[in-house]
């Protein structure tokens, strides 16, 4: 049943959902106690994201059973970063709390959240003090890979952030002016600037299921955080190519001179065939890194839509 979501809200939950169907019912009953202590104007929003098991019924008997609650169906899978645009598109909250529908991050801590924003912050993020269930790897790579952009772009992402944070109605209004295919919203929300301030909290394991952010998808989130924000990369490829040059030049001169001066010329197959490997692999690499703009240039050029909403009660003309 579509309903009227066309009134200004306190505040806005919106939740991405890809296979979640074990805690949905236990993340709608400790979100909506927390919200009920805030504010009896709220709305949740479930994105789901293409799920493959019964999400989408767990999500419509909430709807039926509660006016407050709305969703959006995506055709397809479109990524945990396009749902939470998605989400953030539709609201209507003068404060959009972001949390993932894996429970892993405690809907409670939305109090704290609020009461930060009362005292003027227009952004309060998530801190992850303590994290449970993830693996040395996983945990060592992404604070290797905040550090790094910290270092290479002029943004500054707190360590051991996630999209769990509150951001309030103007910061909502510059994120729809980022239309950009490849999102990294936590990146956005940095750059803007503005109030902001963390707050600490211990993110649980998961109870069900698996992750749906598996290597490559970590990967190509990195990636899109590097492009979207350094244009380091380009600028180490250039760098490498003119030091490569001139190495290469000052090779040449010298066996020039070794064989026209010194009478000497300079033998070696094992040193070409690994100079020629050595250039080729620094090509390939160079070649790769700016592919990777202009594979960037190119979706933003066609211009599609970031997603196709399949079916939801917010409004036919969405469809």
């Amino acid at each position: 049943m579509e309903k009227n979501k066309k009134d200004i809200v306190d505040i806005s939950v919106v939740v991405p959902v890809y296979n979640e169907e074990a805690v949905l019912f236990e993340l709608y009953e400790r979100l909506t106690t927390t919200l009920k202590k805030i504010s009896d104007n709220y709305e949740i929003i479930f994105i789901n994201d293409g799920s493959s098991d019964n999400s989408l019924q767990k999500i419509n008997s909430l709807v039926e059973d509660d006016e407050k609650v709305f969703y959006v169906n995506f055709s397809r899978n479109f990524g945990h970063q396009i749902a939470v645009t998605a989400g953030v598109d539709l609201c209507k909250g003068k404060a959009v709390i972001i949390i993932d529908g894996d429970l892993q991050d405690p809907p409670e801590l939305i109090l704290d959240m609020y009461k930060k924003h009362k005292e003027g912050y227009n952004v309060v993020y998530a801190i992850r003090a303590e994290r449970e269930g993830e693996s040395f790897f996983k945990k060592s790579t992404a604070a290797l890979f905040y550090k790094l952009l910290r270092k290479i772009t002029m943004i500054d992402i707190p360590l051991d952030t996630g999209d769990f944070r509150l951001i309030d109605d103007r910061i909502v209004r510059y994120l729809k002016q980022m239309p950009e295919q490849n999102k990294f919203i936590r990146g956005q929300v940095s750059w803007l600037g503005f109030k902001q301030i963390g707050i600490q909290y211990k993110r649980n394991g998961r109870k069900h299921g698996e992750t749906g952010y598996s290597l490559k998808k970590m990967v190509q989130l990195a990636t899109d955080a590097i492009t979207s924000f350094s244009d380091i990369p380009l600028k180490t490829v250039t760098r490498a190519g003119f030091l490569i040059s001139l190495v290469s030049f000052l090779v040449i001169i010298y066996a020039l001179y070794a064989h026209f001066i010194l009478d000497k010329t300079i033998a070696g197959w094992t040193s070409l065939i690994f100079s020629t490997m050595f250039i080729g692999g620094v090509q390939l690499f160079s070649v790769g890194i700016i592919g990777t703009y202009i594979s960037r240039i190119n979706k933003n050029v066609m211009n599609r839509p970031l997603y196709i909403i399949s079916d939801t009660n917010i409004g036919k003309d969405l469809l």
